[in-house]
Formats: structure tokens, sequence, C-alpha cells
């Protein structure tokens, strides 16, 4: 007998139960989309050595998502859940010396801010805000909270507990009043899903124990953004010494801040309450953030007027000689939220780069660094002694965990593993990354994603998407809306391109979809379509598109020019150029894209409404009664224009969500429909 040989039935039996192990795995359900547990907003400890975070679950019978607050040591090991009620506590904030975590929750009725003793468990509530309360953060020193609350203007000036009681009174009022008639008198008075009811975001500051809240914003004027387009998360910061706060105030005249992106970084003395306006850019300037000695102010900014998807780049404003500088200049790409370094010399942040998300420092001197490339980072903390950083992490098969870093991003590991169990029995695609030919021989970047278990031999469907926005991009993340990994488990193979307009290849790449919404970008489309067509593995008579608010609107530019897809699948599209311009609510977006509609002679030029004659391709359409960013109109329109053509249809309506569909009953619903719409088209 030769050496060896007597393993060999040892070899065999374990080859045979590898591959019965492998085949014990299965494709992503749509059932597991309820039962991933969503991990987010990590905050690390004064100290260094915990991350706080946010599980949410889905209860989907009660239709609601329930979060709970989390900790976890920064070296890893074994998580503890710190609040346990069935409503929403999220958004947890350490106090200086680490023994307190304040963070908001509806437990009580309203949204409020509460505090939880970090050692025993003990939490209680610090605010009564008849407006609700939000967003807490504490002050350098530990002795002050301010916090976020949407209040009747024509009381902020008020004493705090009258204007508490005249904002409870009108509010009420109105709810419950019968006639339910809203009289408008400016422009942006509702936002994506909610109405504004001439409310103003405004900044209170109170004792670390919830006495003397006192509204320190008063007047006509937000002073955190409303809008999700210029929010960053804490909007305004406090002073190390405690005597100040920088928030960042919407446009000035208050009539023109519908088609105005003016908004302003200004300090708020607040023993006095006097303003300090700190900018003069007549672009966005947003998220201030002291450096740790008081020396700095750091925010975004943009230098183009009107231009919501203008670079975010990095300025430093100097408090003692009032000059500012730009840090990232040569930056060709949007700096996000990011965080100081104790050094006071360092900034990291999370920028997009290609369809991914890489980690940057950035120094004060404007030297730019690439700390951790990886798929898609953000929520980027840095430990207090600069040596450890703890961020969200995510990918196309993973959804968020926490992860830690040396501060260089060495010695990478993920410290959550909330999903592992679930996801030890599903089998996933690895994306793959790869480039086309775009309009004038410009390379695009596209992510292809098989079917799980996909086999060389075979022809599949394919399913071509493409990103709304239109300035955003498809990168290397999770999804509970639009799961590439979920689709492909229908059966089909999932191609995601990144036409002109996508953020993360450069500024000009961007800027080429304005004014040219069904031009080069269209060609852009069309070539990934060829470049998809030319894969042997895919079906080329059995391809469907689909897209969602501009990706929508691409479906209907594709109906009236092309009739390569067996059907089109249109979530929240554009239709009419010109009645889109009158009913959004951010007029901005619409001037700077296609001009004023009584000001410019080619507005509807890429109106898809006007190509309706050539409308042949069956489409689910779907729509939300709460979407004011692209209201519900523009869907019946379509439907309508379809259904009197006689060219099969199909409209979902949901009459309680907006731009996205979020409840969990909803969004079983929009898969299944989606699913079963395309199985008509694709699988027959």
């Amino acid at each position: 007998m030769k050496p060896g040989k007597q393993f060999l039935p040892f070899i065999f039996l374990l080859l045979t139960f590898t591959v019965a192990l492998s085949q014990t795995k299965r494709s992503l359900q749509l059932e597991d989309m309820f039962t991933i547990q969503r991990v987010s907003d990590p905050q690390l400890s004064p100290d260094g050595k915990t991350a706080a975070y946010v599980i949410g679950v889905v209860e989907k019978d009660a239709n609601k998502i329930n979060t709970d607050i989390w900790l976890i040591p920064s070296v890893g090991g074994t998580a503890k859940q710190l609040t346990n009620s069935p409503k929403i506590d999220r958004h947890p904030r350490w106090s200086p010396d680490g023994k307190w975590i304040a963070f908001e929750s509806n437990r009580n009725g309203s949204m409020q801010i509460f505090l939880i003793n970090v050692a025993t468990g003990e939490s209680k509530q610090v605010t009564n805000v008849n407006t609700e309360a939000s967003n807490a953060i504490w002050s350098p020193d530990g002795k002050k909270i301010g916090f976020v609350s949407s209040v009747f203007p024509e009381f902020s000036d008020k004493p705090y507990e009258e204007a508490n009681r005249l904002n409870k009174e009108k509010q009420e009022s109105h709810d419950n009043n019968k006639m339910k008639a809203r009289v408008l008198t400016k422009l942006l008075y509702r936002h994506w899903d909610t109405w504004v009811d001439d409310k103003r975001q405004h900044v209170f500051v109170m004792n670390a124990d919830g006495t003397n809240p006192r509204n320190v914003t008063p007047g006509d004027r937000d002073a955190t953004p409303p809008s999700s387009t210029f929010s960053t998360g804490d909007d305004f910061s406090f002073s190390p010494d405690g005597k100040e706060i920088a928030i960042t105030a919407t446009p000035v005249p208050v009539r023109e801040e519908s088609w105005s992106t003016n908004h302003d970084i200004l300090t708020v003395n607040l023993e006095t309450g006097e303003r300090k306006q700190v900018t003069t850019n007549l672009a966005a300037d947003v998220y201030p953030q002291y450096s740790p000695n008081g020396k700095y102010i750091a925010y975004r900014a943009q230098s183009r007027a009107g231009f919501e998807a203008d670079r975010w780049q990095l300025m430093l404003y100097d408090r003692a000689t009032g000059t500012t500088k730009n840090l990232t200049p040569k930056f060709d790409t949007n700096v996000e939220a990011f965080t100081w370094a104790n050094d006071n010399k360092t900034l990291y942040t999370n920028a997009e780069e290609k369809a991914n998300t890489p980690l940057w420092s950035i120094g004060i001197d404007g030297m730019v660094k690439k700390v951790y490339d990886n798929a898609n980072n953000s929520d980027v903390n840095i430990s207090a002694d600069g040596k450890t950083i703890v961020f969200s992490h995510q990918t196309m098969s993973r959804p968020v965990e926490i992860w830690a870093a040396n501060s260089n991003g060495t010695n990478a590991k993920q410290l959550t593993h909330v999903n592992d169990d679930l996801f030890s029995h599903v089998e996933f695609s690895e994306p793959e990354y790869v480039w086309f030919d775009g309009a004038n021989g410009t390379k695009v970047q596209m992510w292809i994603v098989k079917p799980q278990f996909f086999d060389g031999t075979k022809k599949y469907p394919l399913v071509y998407w493409v990103h709304g926005g239109p300035q955003g991009a498809f990168g290397n993340s999770w999804s509970y809306r639009w799961n590439q990994q979920l689709w492909a488990a229908q059966g089909y193979v999932v191609a995601l391109p990144n036409p002109r307009g996508s953020t993360g290849f450069g500024q000009q790449f961007t800027d080429e979809i304005s004014r040219d919404w069904g031009g080069k970008v269209y060609t852009d489309v069309m070539n990934g379509v060829a470049y998809m067509e030319k894969q042997p593995y895919v079906d080329v008579t059995k391809m469907a598109a689909a897209g969602a608010s501009y990706g929508g609107y691409m479906m209907n530019w594709i109906n009236g020019h092309s009739d390569k897809f067996k059907t089109l699948i249109n979530h929240d599209g554009v239709y009419n150029l010109y009645t889109m311009y009158g009913v959004t609510e951010e007029t901005w977006f619409d001037e700077w894209e296609h001009g004023i509609p009584w000001e410019t002679p080619d507005f509807d030029k890429f109106s898809p409404h006007k190509y309706a004659q050539n409308f042949k391709t069956p489409t689910l359409i779907i729509h939300s009664e709460l979407d004011f960013r692209v209201p519900v109109g523009e869907g019946f329109a379509l439907f309508t224009t379809l259904q009197r053509k006689g060219i099969p249809s199909k409209m979902l309506y949901f009459p309680d969500e907006g731009h996205w569909v979020l409840k969990p009953q909803n969004s079983e619903m929009w898969h299944n429909t989606i699913f079963d719409w395309l199985a008509d088209y694709l699988k027959k």
C-alpha cells in the first residue's frame, strides 16, 4: 500500500460533505429582507473603548421598524443591548464623561430626548416639548444639551413655557379641526413627504438635566436644513467652551427659499443671543463643526448657487482672523459628513470614488489621504488618542455592520455580526465591476449581478436598472428598497450602469446631465444595454428595464425612443417636465436642470410626454400620494396615456408612502407586484 492511500476514503467523504454543505445554501428571499436586522449610527465613546449603535428590527405584522441602542467594545467582543422599548430609540450621543447617552425616543408617545445611564441602564426623559424634540448633542463641557424642534415661528421669541403652550394650542386646533384646508402664502410649503405648515426647525439648548430649555434661534428661518439635500446629520455644534453654537441657516429672504440654495453658517452667542454670519457664499454652506481647540469651524460648501449637486468641498474658517480657506480644491468628489481628530489638524470623512466610498483623512494643510478603500464606508468616528476609527461598512452582498481599524486604515475588522447566522444559509453573487464606452467614447462604469448558483452554459433574462437623482450612483452598497441580490435571486441578470450624472466620477461627469436629460446620458444607458447584449449568458429576447425617480423618467424616455425591452418598471418617475415644475417643492432643482418654463424656449425638449405617440412597451407604474418630490400626478398622467393607447399597463398606488416605500407590508407588496409583473414578461 502506497503512503497516504489509506486517507483516500476520508478525502472522498470530506469532499462529499463539502458539496452537500454548499447545496444547503439558498438564494436571498423576500422574507429575509424583513428578518435582516438593520445596523446604523455608530458612536464611539469618549475613552474610545465602546461603540454605541442602533439596530432596527422589522415588525411586519405591526407594519413598523422598532429600533434600539446597543453597545460593543471597540476591540471586538460581546454586544450588549442598552435600550429595550417597543418604540423607537435612536440617535445615541455620548456625554463627554462617557457616563450617559442622550437619545431620542417616542416610547411615551411623542418624540423626546432621554438620557440613559450607561452603567445601570436606567433612563429618564429630559424634554417635554409639545412640538417634539430630536437630534440631541452635548456641549463639550457636558453642561448643556442642544436639540431640534419644529415650531411655529410667531411664538419663538416668547419665554419657553409660554411658547410651548401656544405651539400646543395651535397644533391641537389644527389637528382637531374637522375642516382640513390649508392656506398657502409662500413656496416650500411641503418637503419630500411632509407638509411644513409654516413651522421652522429651531435649535434649543437646555441644561444637561433637562432644566431651563430655551429656543436659541427664534424667528422665521430654519436653523437646521429641513431638506435632506442639505442635511448631513447633526447640522449644528457647540463651541468647545459651550458658550456658542454654529448653525446651518436656510436662505433669506424666505420667499426665495424654494429656488435658492444659499444656506449659510451662523454662530449664536448663547448668553446674549447675538448672531454672527460666518459665510457669504451665494451657494450652500452647511454642517459647521468646531475644532476641539475652538480655533476653527470646518464646514461643507458648494460654489455654484442654485445647483444642489455641485461638488461639496471642505472649508476651514479661522475664528480669530475671520478668514476661510478651501481644504479640497483638487479633491474631485463630494466631502460628506466629517469628524475632527483631537490633534486639531486632521479631519476624517467618507467620499465616493468610482462607485465605491472610501474613508479619507484631510489635513488642515490640505493634504488628502485615502484611509480605507473597501466597498462603502460612512459614519466615521476617531478615538481621542487618534489611534482607532470606528465606522459603518456595507457591500452589495452585506448590509451595514460596524467595523474598526487603525486610524491609517490597517488592521480593519468587523465588530458587529448581527446577521451572520442568517447569511450563513444564503448564497450571494459577487458583483462584477466593468466599464464600457458611453457617448463620445467616455468610459462608463457598470455593476453586473448574476443569479446565485449561476450556470455559464445557460442564458438568463436581463433586468437593466437606471438610478435616480439623477446626480447619484449605484455604489457597492446594500439597499432594502432596491436590492440587487434579491432581484438576481428571481433568476435575472441585473445590470446597474453609472451613466452621466452619476457622482463619484468627477464633477464634470456629474455636470453633463444637466439640461441634457435625454441626450448623452441616454446614449450611455443604451450603450450599456448593448454591452449586456453581447454577453453570452444574456437572453436578448427577454430584457426589462426599471428605475425610480430620474430612473423612472428614463423608463418613460426609453418608451418613446426604443422598443428593446419586453417591459418597463417605473417607480415615481417624471413624465411631463411642465407639470413637474409646478408641483415639485424644491424648484431650484428644475430650474438648474431644465430652466424656468416661461424663460426657456426648449424647457420641455427632453420631456417624455412629447413622445407618447411612440409608446408601445408594457409598463408597471408605481407611485405614492405623499411623494411631494415627484408628485403622484406624474404617475396618473402616464397611466392614463398608456391605458388610452391600449398598452398593457398596471399602476400600484400607495396612499401612505412618499418617494420611498418604507412600511414593511407596503414593501412586501411592492416587491411581489414587481416580481409577478417581471415573471409575466420574462419567464413565459
